[in-house]
């Protein structure tokens, strides 16, 4: 198989999904075959890019590290010293 760019793929899926969406059955079976050989995605991948499903938006960035003050930094050394640890 040919190695095929992104962006490449990127164009097929954009070409090939108006049709895709609105075919029959086998019409549809018939494209993401060729989909599928030229592209090398799995079916059921090819199915969802093809079908137009977005992927689940992300969350934001995850919080840092806590940073804990000079004050609460002495009371958690007598806490952990006093549970001998």
């Amino acid at each position: 198989m040919r190695k095929v760019s992104m962006a490449t793929r990127a164009e097929l899926v954009a070409a090939i999904s108006c049709r895709y969406v609105l075919g029959g059955r086998a019409e549809k079976a018939r494209m993401l075959d060729e989909f599928v050989a030229l592209t090398g995605f799995h079916r059921k991948h090819a199915m969802r890019l093809l079908r137009g499903e977005r992927e689940p938006a992300k969350g934001g960035p995850r919080p840092g590290r806590r940073v804990y003050g000079d004050d609460v930094r002495a009371a958690l050394v007598v806490v952990w010293e006093a549970s001998d640890r």
